[in-house]
């Protein structure tokens, strides 16, 4: 399982940070997996799909 963090998220899809966000919400994107505190990452696979 590679985790991939936001900034290779946006690299990946072409998405902004905002609508990421906006599609986690609506439940059309995978959900992020806390690392930390203030650390989140998905799952590349998941992304890929």
């Amino acid at each position: 399982m590679c985790l991939i963090r936001l900034k290779e998220v946006m690299a990946m899809t072409g998405l902004s940070r905002s609508y990421v966000y906006q599609l986690i919400g609506e439940g059309y994107f995978p959900q992020s997996i806390s690392l930390g505190a203030r650390v989140v990452a998905w799952v590349q696979s998941e992304v890929q799909q």
